[in-house]
């Protein structure tokens, strides 16, 4: 009788110690989702004014002409407008890229950011460096998307405008460009790129 009461005893232990153990795995998730929504907070208050597309330029952030669309069809970017000032940011208050899309009003309306953080020894085989916000690991390293620009990583982030295939995907398919507004294919072939 005292060995089955001692058994019981154990298990019962051990429930209450497993039990205990699931909040506070909980709660480091928790604490994890907290520390995120704070930041992307940080960069709502940041960008809010750069709705009105001028103060963005007035702000530093030069427009592309062009609006940026994947190839593949996998959605579009809109049209970057970067500061390089911020180029190596992990400021949520400071990213290097603002991602616009034609209001259909002839305007444009704010609808993404991006930071960007050149990887410290120019190997893309490596990635030690790798960056991180929002307890997201940024992509790459991936080459330069105009001739000069270092091989680098970058973390988009789809606050103004919904992403449907997730909040820090590259391309987003609800994103579009209006015919006409796409930078012609290079006459040298699909590996000329232009800076933006």
């Amino acid at each position: 009788m005292a060995r089955r009461t001692a058994l019981v005893l154990t298990a019962a232990a051990a429930l209450a110690l497993s039990a205990a153990a699931v909040p506070t795995a909980a709660s480091a998730a928790t604490a994890s989702d907290r520390a995120a929504a704070t930041q992307r907070a940080v960069v709502y208050r940041a960008t809010a004014a750069y709705q009105l597309h001028a103060n963005a330029v007035k702000a530093g952030y030069v427009p592309d002409k062009y609006c940026v669309t994947d190839r593949a069809g996998s959605g579009s970017l809109g049209y970057p407008h970067f500061n390089h000032a911020y180029d190596n940011s992990v400021d949520p208050a400071k990213p290097a890229a603002l991602f616009y899309e034609d209001d259909g009003r002839g305007g444009k309306r704010l609808v993404g950011v991006q930071w960007l953080v050149y990887d410290r020894d120019q190997n893309a085989a490596t990635d030690d460096d790798r960056p991180s916000l929002f307890g997201t690991r940024f992509a790459g390293p991936r080459a330069g998307n105009f001739p000069g620009q270092p091989i680098h990583y970058a973390l988009h982030l789809w606050l103004w405008k919904a992403n449907p295939k997730g909040r820090y995907e590259t391309y987003n398919p609800a994103v579009t460009c209006l015919p006409g507004t796409v930078r012609p294919k290079p006459a040298g072939g699909a590996g000329a790129r232009t800076r933006p």
